[in-house]
């Protein structure tokens, strides 16, 4: 990050940057639980577990990547907020899977 980002980041109203990071958890939370359904599918499907099990070995290096990078950028509030984000989708995509 560069001076001129800080510069900028440090302009944006805290109520707006927290809104920014849980959407921002949000989508990533909700590419990360969906993706599990596919990949749950795909276990089901597939008689050599080979595919799935790298498609989920991806999964958890992506959201691992996300985060760091994040954490690394933005420092810790901005995690705290993301994670909030993707615990909401999880929740979100729990309820709508359940059967009624």
């Amino acid at each position: 990050m560069t001076t001129g980002d800080a510069v900028l980041l440090s302009q944006v109203p805290p109520a707006f940057s927290v809104g920014i990071w849980l959407v921002t958890g949000m989508l990533v939370g909700a590419f990360h639980f969906l993706t599990l359904r596919w990949c749950a599918t795909k276990f089901v499907a597939a008689p050599p577990p080979l595919l799935p099990l790298g498609l989920q070995l991806i999964r958890f290096a992506l959201i691992a990547a996300a985060l760091a990078a994040i954490t690394k950028a933005f420092g810790a509030l901005p995690l705290l907020t993301v994670t909030a984000g993707i615990l909401i989708m999880r929740t979100i995509i729990v309820r709508l899977d359940a059967p009624s």
